[in-house]
């Protein structure tokens, strides 16, 4: 009886551990839908923003986001990881790769954590950390122009000469690749000459266009980032969750196989012993008369 009341008591142990992980597998699935449609309709925003500043720019510009430093000696990486874990190897696999990054790298180095989870666990990767960022589950373009900021400051003064954003970019709600690239100095492709913007007539002015681009495209880019990483954090937990709720319904199936063999192997014990009881009666009663 002891073992039957044990195999019951695990049995809605494993329950309660399938309601959890079921109630995370749906609000992670609503916070994808959130970040995934976010995503997409600032990436289209974003792609166009930039094209007109590769219009703009055609012909040069002195403006310092767009203008590389002399002496590349530092590098500074902006790693955009997690609030929580309970994700897979979301955290892990990106905490990895910036540290394969980092020591193939022979400039000077700085951090800035952007997500909860890095503020305990980035400081064992052995570079400085010059900052972190807490942001929420759908960053917004406030969030994104704090870091855009910060960032702008940064590279202006000449404490970094490249900062690279690291994150896991989104391919799927099944796959999730760790990959950086770099943010600033903002370097874009040469406009084809059918489609730069020479002969336009600009108003305000040229330059006050160009400043107002390269401040939308930076805070662009962040902000993508920033939702790309979020929306791929929810699909790895929304997936996280979703084999773990498997689990728990096999494991409650081969739970509650265990229980009836323990029942039936409770129920013969007790027939046997009823049986020998009675035999044993019978006997008795044959050897008294």
């Amino acid at each position: 009886m002891a073992n039957l009341r044990a195999i019951r008591t695990r049995i809605r142990s494993v329950e309660n551990t399938r309601q959890i992980t079921k109630s995370m597998k749906m609000v992670a699935a609503a916070k994808l839908r959130r970040t995934q449609t976010a995503y997409s309709s600032l990436k289209d925003f974003a792609a166009q923003a930039q094209s007109m500043l590769q219009k703009v720019a055609v012909g040069g510009t002195d403006l310092p986001l767009l203008q590389a430093h002399g002496q590349n000696e530092k590098v500074c990486y902006v790693l955009i990881v997690g609030n929580r874990g309970l994700c897979g190897t979301y955290n892990s696999a990106l905490l990895r790769y910036l540290e394969e990054l980092a020591a193939a790298e022979t400039r000077e180095k700085s951090l800035i954590v952007c997500g909860r989870w890095g503020k305990d666990m980035v400081p064992g990767a052995g570079i400085p950390i010059r900052a972190s960022f807490e942001l929420s589950d759908a960053p917004e373009s406030s969030e994104a122009q704090v870091i855009a900021d910060a960032l702008r400051e940064l590279y202006t003064s000449g404490e970094a000469d490249e900062i690279v954003l690291v994150y896991q970019q989104f391919k799927s709600v099944l796959q999730q690749n760790p990959g950086s690239r770099s943010l600033l100095p903002l370097l874009l492709p040469e406009a084809e000459a059918e489609t730069d913007a020479r002969g336009m007539i600009f108003e305000p002015d040229r330059d006050s266009l160009l400043r107002t681009l390269v401040d939308l495209t930076l805070l662009n880019s962040v902000h993508a980032a920033l939702l790309e990483a979020r929306t791929g954090e929810h699909a790895a937990r929304m997936t996280a969750m979703t084999a773990a709720a498997d689990n728990t319904e096999e494991l409650i199936g081969k739970l509650t196989l265990q229980l009836n063999h323990a029942r039936q192997a409770a129920i013969t014990t007790e027939i046997s012993e009823i049986a020998g009881g009675a035999e044993a009666l019978r006997q008795n009663s044959t050897d008294r008369s």
